[in-house]
């Protein structure tokens, strides 16, 4: 993952982690104020012009849909359906489709 030039929130990526396992993040998360961030902390968003001017490189994936990638990969290999490493990561809602991880590696 490069960037995606999106602010996206810990709160925002448990919604969706927990939420892919059917589970609410509310019942197993707790929120400790003593480690938030200050308020005047500036926004925090990656930069991918540099990959996208000198590469051509554009984000495939949304964050939403990687996050899917991961808890089902994870769900997946701890129901004993996928080996170790697969080399390959599943895309789901609804689509069985694959993603080489080598070739993410490589920018292809």
């Amino acid at each position: 993952v490069i960037a995606s030039g999106k602010s996206h929130s810990v709160r925002e990526l448990a919604e969706i982690a927990f939420g892919c396992a059917g589970l609410d993040w509310r019942k197993y998360v707790v929120v400790d104020s003593f480690l938030m961030r200050p308020a005047e902390v500036d926004t925090l968003v990656g930069d991918a012009t540099k990959a996208r001017e000198k590469l051509g490189w554009e984000p495939r994936v949304s964050f939403g849909e990687l996050m899917e990638i991961m808890v089902h990969t994870d769900l997946e290999r701890l129901e004993g359906a996928l080996p170790e490493s697969t080399g390959h990561i599943p895309l789901h809602q609804g689509r069985r489709h694959s993603i080489n991880r080598s070739a993410l590696r490589q920018g292809s």
